[in-house]
């Protein structure tokens, strides 16, 4: 099932690394014309789709404050132990995150600074399909809250009983969310974007979701909202030696596998040895995992690439850019100093990407599909704005003003430079 590629020349490596693409010849027009109905229909064309796409009949599209409160019942102790340890973990990593306002005098008379302002009015997106995300609440609402959003709104889509998943409820709750709908999919961003009669308009969009939302996020950009970044199927890249345990090696690689049939894991190592191993590792683990029909599939975009050295692991694993990168080496610290592009990266054998998925306090909403060489995760500033702001007295108009006009005059902005010249005759 699993093909090991023996020391491909660099030129290979683009093609050798191409993401996997569903074949969704349609996917942009259905998306374009779901969004416009619901830009015209509102909560009718809302209601509409949650009966095609979800199969739910919905009077109202709003949680209410009674289903909120008893998530807590339909829930088990250990879980809401679980959400409430990495909810501290989360909080205390983005709360570290905050920059102090500082005021920095250019030049005698020329004061500067810059203040972080929280977006206003965000949404957050969580899918609630086969693996209901409760952990992505943590991720999208804990660093708005901390930004100071001042109203953080919920999407997800409901069961065909009209019910968002209580763990879900139970994470927003905890969050302190309370505006939660239950829309899934292409008319929750549409929503969103645009606002409906229930549904306010935000300002920014967060979320992942499968390729009909991540298409409805980069459409609603163009012009109507901004998003967090484009993001895709869940990818990991693992770098391992002989030092690595193949046990761990293969569970790293199908907890990505298990996130869907579009997912790609890719092991690299300079030992045979390893990549071997570590198949016959992945072959026992599969059959154990009630999602292993996903995972199977995923595996056939898997890549396990036999390398001469470091150096081309480096180099390749830059190229590819991978959300999340594992490095289970000996000498990780080394590898970690020449990783430049990689959405959040796990070092050594005890470090699992399940941990930064849930409770470590690191962020998982991150870049895929090689955005990651220009794209950072979800942190503090995704829901912070700066705003610069100059005060300048007549010493600093005096001190600063012949070059500005001079500046002004050569790009021929004639209104630029009087603005200046009017204040120096002043």
């Amino acid at each position: 099932m699993i093909e090991i590629i023996r020391n491909p020349a660099p030129e290979t490596w683009k093609k050798i690394l191409q993401r996997p693409c569903l074949d969704n010849e349609n996917l942009d027009q259905i998306v374009a014309s779901v969004l416009s109905k619901v830009k015209e229909g509102g909560d009718k064309a809302i209601k509409a789709y949650e009966k095609e796409f979800d199969n739910v009949d919905l009077d109202d599209l709003s949680v209410s404050i009674e289903e909120i409160n008893a998530c807590e019942e339909l829930i088990a102790e250990d879980l809401k132990s679980a959400i409430r340890l990495a909810i501290r973990n989360i909080t205390c990593f983005h709360e570290s995150q905050k920059t102090e306002t500082t005021k920095i005098e250019t030049m005698p008379g020329v004061l500067c600074w810059q203040k972080s302002v929280g977006i206003e009015k965000v949404g957050l997106y969580i899918p609630g399909g086969t693996a209901p995300l409760f952990s992505t609440v943590l991720m999208l609402a804990i660093p708005a809250k901390i930004a100071g959003c001042k109203e953080i709104i919920l999407c997800s889509p409901p069961n065909t009983e009209g019910k968002i998943n209580p763990a879900i409820l139970f994470a927003a709750k905890e969050t302190g969310i309370n505006k939660i709908f239950k829309i899934g999919g292409i008319q929750a961003i549409a929503a969103m974007a645009y606002g409906t009669e229930s549904v306010p308009k935000v300002y920014k969009i967060f979320g992942p979701g499968n390729q009909y939302v991540t298409s409805a996020k980069q459409q609603v950009n163009l012009k109507d909202v901004a998003i967090d970044m484009p993001a895709g199927p869940s990818e990991v890249l693992v770098i391992a030696d002989e030092s690595a345990n193949p046990a761990f090696v293969a569970a790293d690689l199908l907890s990505q596998a298990e996130h869907g049939a579009d997912s790609q894991v890719i092991l690299v190592s300079t030992s045979e040895k390893v990549l071997l191993n570590t198949i016959n590792e992945i072959e026992q683990q599969l059959q154990v995992l009630p999602r292993k029909h996903l995972a199977s599939i995923a595996l056939t975009n898997s890549k396990f690439i036999l390398l001469h050295s470091k150096k081309e692991i480096v180099e390749l694993s830059n190229t590819y850019a991978p959300e999340h990168l594992i490095i289970e080496t000996e000498d990780y610290s080394d590898f970690a100093d020449r990783i430049l592009n990689a959405g959040s990266v796990f070092l050594g054998h005890y470090s699992p990407e399940s941990a930064g998925d849930y409770a470590s306090g690191t962020n998982h909403t991150l870049p895929t599909n090689a955005y990651a060489t220009a794209y950072s995760g979800v942190n503090l500033d995704s829901f912070l704005k700066k705003i610069t702001f100059q005060e300048i007295s007549k010493e600093g108009i005096h001190n600063i003003g012949s070059s500005i006009e001079i500046m002004a005059e050569h790009e021929g902005l004639f209104a630029h430079k009087n603005a200046v010249t009017l204040r120096l005759k002043y």
